[in-house]
């Protein structure tokens, strides 16, 4: 009876498992195809087909997850595998890619021709983020217009992510935290260097003042220096999080059947899941927006002359 307690238990850690990444391409649970891993060590490239096919060699293999030396238990110098959520981030520039070249490929067959389905569906979307989030808060409208394929391409790129993790079997690459990272680390190379380009360094040096004397920089410059790693960290963190916590209590709810093992749970599980998958459409259409306009909002801040 302990044991089938225990199994039992360990439900909620076998699913919550399934949300991290993976050296293979999986659909829900399960593995669809290996994917080639990448690993530089020791001054050279170690390629291999798959993850068993790495671990044949004897030089490598795979602990809780992730790829250590044989001999000594300790990772590679840099793992460039072609992991599970990098498959998926392939799969939705694919599909978006796929999408606006049917999308533009109508419009310069018919340009005058009302768009309709898909096409209207892109154009509704980016005529919303060029008027909606990049227009109101970034005031240089050339700063604008120069970024303005970037905002679209990150709204875009995020939406995809998201609404492929709510597909069934779907992973979300946007619940991984190297994923949103990276994300956040461009839009902060996007404001900070835009800003540059706009106002120049001597203004954007001003910026660190916050406003105040210049006597107050050794206290106001660290902080305004904290405070702009401190946005990029908030979007990667936001993102990230809101993502993750939609999955799990998905994943929890449906393990609770399991849990409990019994049936009679289940209508009460199947409702909330439901009700949650709704929320969960929702949240993937609203981070999207939030990531785009607070970037957005953050360039707009640092192009704007400190007078203004």
């Amino acid at each position: 009876m302990s044991a089938e307690k225990s199994g039992s238990g360990n439900v909620f850690t076998h699913l919550l498992e399934k949300l991290g990444d993976h050296h293979g391409f999986y659909i829900g649970p399960y593995k669809v195809l290996d994917l080639p891993v990448i690993l530089w060590d020791e001054g050279r490239l170690h390629l291999y087909p798959s993850s068993k096919a790495m671990e044949a060699a004897g030089v490598y293999r795979v602990v809780e997850g992730k790829i250590v030396r044989s001999s000594t238990g300790t990772p590679p110098e840099l793992d460039l595998s072609i992991t599970n959520l990098v498959a998926y981030q392939w799969l939705g520039m694919l599909l978006l890619g796929i999408a606006l070249w049917r999308s533009v490929r109508r419009y310069r067959r018919n340009p005058l021709a009302p768009p309709r389905g898909l096409q209207n569906a892109i154009e509704a979307i980016s005529l919303f983020v060029r008027d909606s989030i990049v227009r109101p808060n970034i005031s240089n409208e050339r700063l604008g217009n120069r970024l303005l394929p970037y905002f679209l391409t990150l709204f875009f790129f995020i939406l995809v992510l998201n609404l492929l993790g709510l597909l069934p079997g779907g992973h979300t690459a946007t619940g991984n935290l190297a994923v949103t990272g990276v994300l956040a680390a461009i839009a902060f190379v996007v404001i900070n260097g835009g800003a540059l380009l706009t106002i120049g360094p001597k203004a954007w040096l001003r910026h660190l003042l916050g406003g105040g004397p210049l006597w107050l920089s050794p206290i106001l410059v660290p902080i305004e220096i904290i405070g702009m790693f401190a946005k990029a960290f908030a979007l990667c963190v936001r993102l990230f999080a809101n993502m993750v916590a939609g999955h799990t209590a998905l994943l929890a709810l449906v393990g609770l059947i399991f849990f409990f093992g019994t049936v009679l749970i289940a209508p009460i599980s199947v409702a909330f899941s439901v009700f949650v998958y709704f929320l969960e459409t929702l949240v993937a259409f609203l981070q999207a927006y939030i990531f785009t306009i607070l970037t957005a909002v953050f360039l707009g801040l640092a192009s704007e002359h400190h007078e203004h």
